[in-house]
């Protein structure tokens, strides 16, 4: 049984050109072969089409690629996500402040850019740094995603990220009382 799978993975690998043929040995053994031996009842075995896949595009988002407006070939990010912000969950920050990673492979060209974007709109300046400061976010629902910018041009988009926002109630128990000060 060893024999005969080990024959059929061969047989796979060999080009679509070779005809593979089949017949049973002396011993009552069934043999895969590219050359037939003589005197011997060899059938030619039938294969399917071998499966092929072609190249494929960048990963971790949607893309303006292909051709850009000048002709030449627009740059492509294998890897461009954010991280370090849950998808789908609860994000805790009281103060509304928190880091954002953008994870991007390759790195960065020379005249691109990072662009946060928050609830679909800009956030901040456009940035090289791959690690953003979100500051004073209202609690809620948000959506996050990153662009690579050229000026105002968007190369590429990560996936959005969903998060809610929660942050301590003005009205929670836990929250610090400021005192008035008493003037005197």
């Amino acid at each position: 049984m060893r024999l005969i799978l080990t024959a059929l993975l061969l047989a796979a690998t060999l080009p679509a050109s070779a005809q593979i043929y089949k017949y049973t040995d002396a011993n009552g053994k069934t043999v895969f072969t590219n050359q037939p031996p003589t005197n011997v009842d060899a059938q030619p075995v039938q294969l399917p089409p071998t499966n092929t896949v072609g190249p494929q595009g960048p990963a971790g988002g949607t893309t303006q690629a292909g051709i850009d407006g000048t002709g030449s070939q627009a740059a492509g990010y294998t890897i461009l996500a954010l991280s370090n912000v849950p998808n789908d969950e609860a994000l805790r920050a009281n103060n509304g402040s928190f880091n954002v990673d953008v994870v991007v492979q390759p790195a960065l060209e020379m005249d691109h850019q990072l662009q946060l974007l928050l609830d679909g709109q800009p956030y901040g300046a456009p940035t090289r740094d791959t690690t953003i400061a979100m500051d004073n976010i209202d609690r809620g629902e948000h959506t996050l995603a990153v662009q690579v910018v050229q000026g105002t041009r968007v190369i590429q988009s990560s996936s959005p990220v969903t998060f809610t926002l929660q942050r301590i109630s003005t009205n929670s128990p836990a929250r610090p009382q400021v005192k008035p000060r008493s003037g005197g």
